[in-house]
């Protein structure tokens, strides 16, 4: 052979595995592009990385996008909310008024095309009656088997709804009449205790799994994660989060019989998954009493934990327990997103899991094994509270750094309040527990920062698969927590209405409506209801529940009559003889302690104790651990008028996309924002009719690409809304 031709072989042979390495990767991202391309899922897909492959809307053009419709729901009332993240399917955008309303629009103008309103339509023989406004809805889970059976399950309180993606009607083969009640399946117990569902579920094959929402104090429902057939609405598998008798996790409870009683540690965030693994993950909360647990002593497995379960059956693969025994509310607050990152030059498959904490807890999603180490620290385990044994050690990951600030000391105060505020802010703080995460809840007042609200809360965080960088927004808001003792919860003999309603408001009502009614952290005041509610609407209001409120259905006529009497009022029924229902009673109905609610820890004007931010985005590059950019989001008007940023509380997360974009909106001056995600630099900004505490969704119909909004306001004292915004390029622009 010639040296000519073998030259000319060998390089042909190194152009042809040029072609072939650049046909793959070509091939590779196509796939990609196409996988990130729709918005079908809560979250934008199953991994939960609320990420866009769509890149017609760029870091060159952002500046240009202009809201092209708003579609009015109609609905708002005081203090309702959205916070939806929709979903897009083949042109049609399906999402949730504020009061709990399913409606389908035409995406690309906003046209109404159905709706079905739970109150009015509802399936089955259960005609609830009185305003139909249990709770928020976050959004709603897309079934499709061929074209003639495509599926829509929204929650709507405790009703799990079936229905026609068509045509907005109930698929009536589907539980009792196109829906099954949340309660089903959970036990007797169960059967009059709050339950419902608040974040969509996800589909695995012919299966939706749920999770629920319950009671936050005792007596509380349990948390158990559920996996329904989505044609007729049958139980296929259910995981005991509170594990009972030869279930794993069972030993860590030291009382044998608290899955008996005990309630919560319930997957209320929602879920992702690893659809061709058969992996679905789950983010728990905390055990019910949250601030109390002498009575359920233990670790306390499967709450404050990301369990790794097998879709088809439920079994536990893996898990990881991110605080033990809970006793500050921190619940696991969103599903973790999934992502390939490249770790010392190898590509791992892992999970993130953002906390209220600001941690992020990273594992190999397929095992369960920390990617960074975490290593278990003593904390303070003294506790004034009578039988309470805090855990001696939590975990601390030692990458990636926190996202948020964790502890407050005087040095961490507002200096931007007049003088004789700070102060009052410092006297105030000698008197608190404070300086580090983890301090047992008190009597003299224990600082929770981040707050109750996070850190990382239910809008979760977004996760470029192509970088492995991940953006966390987060609240920086310190709270106290104070606790009492609870007196008199089992009724004195004797008793009037007064005093019974006085009981019964300190058991059930104080911890978010505060000692004297005067509301706490995002819970309202209750001075002068009875101008709102006669006594049978606010009996009708303890049975059903609404929004935030869950329902207290376990409370007997002559209780709620009590209750109403205090709480309206009714001076001409305080005096009577309170008629003490006949109950069986054990320890968990008579917890010795409460709380005086969820207070933050404000200056006189009304501003967090702790100096600004009080706002941040942040994005990590999970492959180092190591902080990329940081940046404040959110602004209060008096204080921007002065040049100072100071960021605000923020509600919802934000959506990165391939066009070198981070969408969010989330915070409480009522706009939506664009960075660059590469620097964090600000590009874009709009006004909104309402605050955005919701995700945005991305995606495209007939070649154009939009970004819309759910503006429902309400939380922060904000004023409510009913307006779903989208966003687009000009049409030259495109």
């Amino acid at each position: 052979m010639h040296m000519k031709t073998l030259l000319f072989s060998k390089q042909s042979i190194h152009i042809g595995c040029i072609a072939l390495i650049l046909g793959m990767l070509m091939a590779c991202h196509s796939k990609q592009s196409q996988q990130y391309a729709s918005w079908q899922v809560y979250g934008g897909n199953k991994e939960n990385n609320h990420y866009s492959s769509l890149t017609q809307i760029d870091t060159n053009n952002v500046a240009l996008l202009k809201s092209v419709w708003e579609y009015h729901c109609g609905d708002a009332g005081e203090s309702t909310q959205i916070q939806v993240n929709p979903i897009i399917v083949d042109g049609i955008l399906y999402g949730v008024s504020p009061q709990l309303k399913l409606f389908a629009l035409d995406a690309d103008n906003g046209q109404h095309q159905w709706s079905f309103n739970p109150l009015s339509d509802t399936a089955g023989n259960d005609k609830t009656s009185g305003y139909f406004m249990m709770n928020v809805c976050r959004g709603v889970t897309y079934y499709a088997n061929g074209v003639n059976d495509r599926r829509i399950f929204y929650a709507a309180g405790a009703k799990l709804y079936c229905i026609n993606a068509s045509n907005g009607k109930p698929i009536l083969s589907f539980g009792n009449g196109g829906s099954i009640d949340l309660h089903q399946n959970l036990g007797t117990r169960a059967q009059q205790l709050y339950v419902a569902s608040t974040t969509p579920g996800i589909i695995y094959k012919d299966m939706i799994i749920i999770g629920t929402r319950v009671a936050e104090e005792m007596p509380a429902a349990p948390g158990d994660v559920r996996a329904y057939d989505v044609h007729n609405g049958k139980l296929r598998w259910i995981f005991h989060t509170i594990p009972q008798p030869g279930e794993p996790g069972f030993h860590s409870w030291d009382d044998t019989s608290a899955y008996r009683q005990v309630g919560g540690a319930n997957a209320w965030a929602g879920f992702s998954m690893d659809e061709n693994k058969g992996i679905v993950y789950v983010p728990t909360g905390s055990a019910v009493y949250d601030f109390y647990g002498g009575l359920r002593l233990g670790n306390n497995l499967f709450a404050n934990t990301l369990i790794a379960l097998n879709a088809n059956n439920g079994k536990e693969i893996w898990h990881y327990q991110t605080v033990h025994h809970d006793l500050w509310d921190r619940d696991l607050p969103t599903a973790p997103a999934l992502l390939t990152l490249t770790i010392n030059g190898k590509k791992i498959e892992t999970v993130a899991q953002p906390t209220k904490t600001g941690f992020i807890f990273l594992f190999n999603r397929i095992n369960g094994k920390p990617v960074f180490p975490i290593v278990e620290r003593p904390v303070p385990t003294f506790s004034e509270l009578t039988g309470e044994q805090p855990a001696p050690t939590q975990p601390y990951p030692v990458l990636p750094a926190p996202f948020a600030r964790q502890s407050l000391t005087e040095k961490d105060l507002n200096h931007l309040v007049p003088d004789s505020s700070f102060h009052e802010l410092q006297q105030k703080l000698s008197s608190y527990k404070t300086g580090r995460l983890f301090i047992p809840p008190s009597k003299e007042g224990t600082v929770i920062f981040p707050g109750f609200d996070g850190g990382a809360e239910w809008g979760g965080p977004a996760a470029d698969p192509t970088s492995g960088i991940l953006y966390v927004n987060a609240s920086e808001m310190p709270w106290v927590l104070t606790m009492v003792d609870a007196k008199n919860k089992v009724p004195p003999a004797g008793e009037t209405n007064l005093q019974a309603g006085i009981r019964l408001y300190r058991t059930h009502c104080m911890a978010c409506h505060g000692t004297l009614m005067q509301g706490s952290g995002n819970y309202p005041w209750l001075f002068q209801i009875n101008k709102k509610y006669n006594k049978n609407q606010f009996e009708a209001l303890l049975t059903s529940g609404r929004r935030m409120m869950p329902s207290f259905q376990q409370l007997t006529p002559e209780e709620k009559n009590a209750l109403a009497t205090y709480v309206l009022a009714i001076s001409s029924q305080q005096h009577q003889k309170f008629i003490a229902p006949a109950k069986t009673t054990t320890k968990w109905d008579n917890m010795p302690y409460t709380s005086t609610g969820y207070n933050k820890f404000l200056s006189r004007e009304g501003y967090p104790a702790v100096a600004p931010p009080w706002g941040t985005l942040t994005a990590i590059n999970l492959n180092t651990g190591q902080l990329v950019w940081k940046d404040t989001i959110g602004d209060y008007p008096e204080w921007k008028a002065k040049g100072i940023h100071t960021g605000t509380e923020n509600y919802g997360g934000p959506v990165v996309t391939a066009g070198g974009l981070l969408f969010i909106a989330a915070t409480s001056d009522a706009k939506i924002r664009a960075f660059n995600k590469t620097n964090g630099k600000l590009l874009w900004e709009a006004d909104l009719p309402a605050c955005g505490f919701a995700t945005p969704a991305v995606y495209a119909v007939n070649g154009k690409q939009y970004v819309v909004i759910a503006c429902g306001g309400g939380k922060l004292k904000k004023p409510s809304g009913d307006s779903y915004v989208a966003f687009a390029l000009p049409d030259a622009q495109k």
